[in-house]
This record gives structure tokens, sequence and C-alpha cells, in this order.
């Protein structure tokens, strides 16, 4: 099943600057959410067919890759769309028109073959903030752009983030598991879950999503702590009551729910692993709302089968969907597992 990912948020560029000024107008005021990044929409024209419209290389309409219905009518109104069914079929009359890859859930696979057969190609546009599933190095040194939309989906993610949050802490799953099993005779009065209130949150990772998170477990009156590579300006922290820990073992120590909002880099790859596990409260909850890699998942199977730590609320792992595996996915206290949007 095709899953929408909210408008995207038009945000400006040098390309989007680079248009004629009357170009700009229109693009910003006809519809400022509108799910065309500003550098695809640089190389739309006034044109009447559709065939005369830019061509934009997409995966598909249908399937769970297929672009979002309501976004598809949007990009239709500026561009020829361009399946990779189409373009496979017919690569001799197609590959001069296309100017742009959009890509949405990873795909199409922007590859060496595909940047060879693709000579009119100016810009590979990316649905949403993580840039891992592109070669950037093999796409520039081909002369092409490269954009995304690191902003439009922070809110959204934040939501999501603070979901699994609060589903791991009041046994959201487990309690549905329940109530629905024809098993159930009586709930336990002792079956409780854990409380968040004054509980401490350490954000690995304060971007924009990050900080999104922070603003959302203010309101929750939890303590927050945060891990980032540049500290936040000292009245950004003052604005959602963070405190810094320049130590990501401090943070793991210290923290009830550990939150990974960071972008997946070689750099972060692993980045939780058995030793920062063992760091991390037998009461704690670890949630990924980033990037599968960022933890060691064997490792994570570990911790919560031994009572390293106490549940796990995923909305990614490595690979997506999770093979057939680990009964603690299934039956662990307060384990929540959320496909990735």
């Amino acid at each position: 099943m095709a899953v929408c990912f909210p408008p995207l948020v038009l945000e400006e560029s040098e390309f989007l600057r680079e248009a004629p000024p009357a170009e700009q107008r229109a693009l910003q005021e006809e519809n400022p959410d509108f799910i065309a990044l500003d550098l695809l929409k640089v190389i739309s024209t006034k044109a009447m067919g559709d065939q005369d419209l830019p061509g934009v290389l997409v995966s598909g309409f249908k399937g769970p890759h297929g672009i979002c219905e309501d976004h598809v009518r949007d990009l239709q109104k500026h561009f020829h769309l361009i399946t990779m069914e189409e373009f496979l079929e017919n690569k001799t009359q197609l590959a001069p028109k296309i100017r742009a890859v959009f890509v949405w859930g990873g795909r199409p696979a922007v590859d060496r073959e595909l940047l060879r057969s693709l000579p009119s190609l100016r810009i590979v546009a990316s649905a949403g903030a993580g840039l891992d599933h592109l070669d950037l190095a093999l796409i520039a040194s081909s002369g092409v752009k490269v954009a995304s939309t690191p902003h439009a989906v922070s809110s959204p993610t934040a939501d999501l983030g603070m979901a699994l949050l609060l589903a791991a802490a009041r046994r959201v799953v487990e309690g549905h598991q329940l109530a629905v099993s024809p098993d159930t005779e009586k709930f336990s009065i002792n079956w409780m879950g854990q409380g968040v209130t004054g509980a401490t949150l350490g954000i690995i990772g304060m971007g924009s999503i990050g900080y999104k998170i922070a603003q959302r477990a203010r309101a929750f009156e939890m303590k927050i702590l945060y891990h980032n590579r540049k500290r936040r300006k000292l009245e950004e922290e003052g604005a959602v009551g963070a405190t810094y820990c320049a130590r990501l073992d401090d943070l793991l120590q210290w923290s009830d729910f550990v939150m990974l909002a960071v972008s997946l880099t070689p750099q972060t790859q692993g980045l939780v692993g058995r030793r920062e596990l063992s760091l991390m409260k037998p009461s704690a909850t670890l949630i990924n709302i980033g990037r599968g890699p960022l933890v060691d998942q064997d490792a994570l199977v570990e911790a919560l089968q031994t009572g390293v730590i106490k549940a796990a609320a995923l909305d990614v792992t490595s690979p997506e969907p999770l093979p057939s595996g680990p009964a603690c996915w299934a039956s662990g206290s307060g384990h929540s597992l959320h496909p990735l949007f």
C-alpha cells in the first residue's frame, strides 16, 4: 500500500532565486506546500501539452513504493511523469526528455547505469530528510544537483517519536493484544506501565527533528538531555529546558528514555551497540526514529532478552521489514514496532 507523506514545504534555494521574478511568484503563490521541490519547479515550463513538460522519472504510481495519488496530481500539473517501467521499455525516446529524478521511498535507485542513460538529467530530488540512500559523490561527479526536504517531515517524525515513546511506556501494544485476545479472562490490577511525567528523555541528534521532540517532551514535563555534534544556542536550550551532554555515555547512563534522531552516516552506523546498551538503565527504553543501522540489532535483541534494558520502540530496523525471528519482538514488555513512513 502506498503511504502518503504530508505536503512537503517549499523551501527557497539558489535555483529558485535564479528563476525570473514572475516565475518565482507564480511558484510560491500557487501552492506553498506543493510536493514538487523548488529545484524541480525551476525546470518547469508553461507548455500546453503534457508531452512538452519537462520529464521527471519516478518509480511508479502503484504498489508499496508508488507515489501518493494526491502528489501525483500536483506533480502532473508541472511535469511529464515517466515511470521506470515506461522508461525501460522505451529508453531511446524517453531518456533525452528526463531532466529530473524524483525519489520516493528510496525508489528509483540512482546508480551509475541510470546516470549514464540520462543525458539531460539536472536534478535528483528526494522526498524526506535522509540522503543515505543516495551516492552523493557519484551524483555530483555527473554534474547533477541533489535536493531534499530536511524540514518538511520534522513535525510528523517528532509526533511519531513521541507516539512510540508513549506506546512503550504505557504498554499500548501489549494492552491491545490482551484486550482482543480470546484467552484473556481478566486484567491484572498490577499490570502497569512506566511513568513519563518527570522522567528523563535523552535525545541523540538535536537537529530539526530532535528539537521538535524536545518541544513535545517538555509538554509532558520531562527532563531533557541531548547529545549533538554541535551544542545548541543557550536560548534554544532554555526554550525547551534541555541540558547538553558533551559525552554520549553520560546521556545513556542518566536517561529513562533514549531517542535516536540522528542521520545515518559512516560515523553514526552502529552508534548504539552492546557497550552503549550496557550503560543504559535496566528500566530504560530505546526509541529509534532515525535509521535501522544506527543500532546493532543483534546486540539490541540480546539486551532485551537478558534484561539489560526494559523495552524498545522502533520506527526503523535493519533489514526492513524484519524477518521472522526473536520472539521478544512479539511478546517483549512494552516493545513497539512501526513501519517506516
